[in-house]
């Protein structure tokens, strides 16, 4: 049975060579990653087969989707449909939470 109380602290953390670092929480269905991307990073176009919202808790950069190029900082809030491209870069450390959905609700 899964902690109904946990801390990002008690996760297991992922960092990939380009520093970015994830710790997340997985659920039936979802899941709840905290991502630190280090300023500098760039995230190359890319889509995913799950709807993702996209939460800005600190940091700064500027997202491109098919909408055009935005700058982002605290408190802005993605969504990404399925198969929708997006890219991005960050100006500042900036942590992220993400909620992907898994399947179809």
């Amino acid at each position: 049975m899964a902690d109904h109380l946990t801390t990002w602290n008690d996760r297991a953390e992922s960092v990939a060579g380009n520093g970015v670092a994830k710790r997340e929480i997985p659920g039936a269905g979802a899941s709840l990653v905290r991502v630190v991307v280090p300023a500098g990073v760039l995230a190359a176009r890319h889509s995913h087969d799950h709807e993702q919202f996209v939460q800005v808790i600190s940091g700064s950069g500027i997202l491109e989707t098919e909408q055009g190029r935005r700058p982002f900082s605290a408190g802005s809030v993605f969504h990404f449909p399925i198969g929708a491209w997006h890219a991005a870069a960050f100006e500042t450390e900036t942590v992220l939470i993400e909620t992907n959905l898994t399947t179809e609700v």
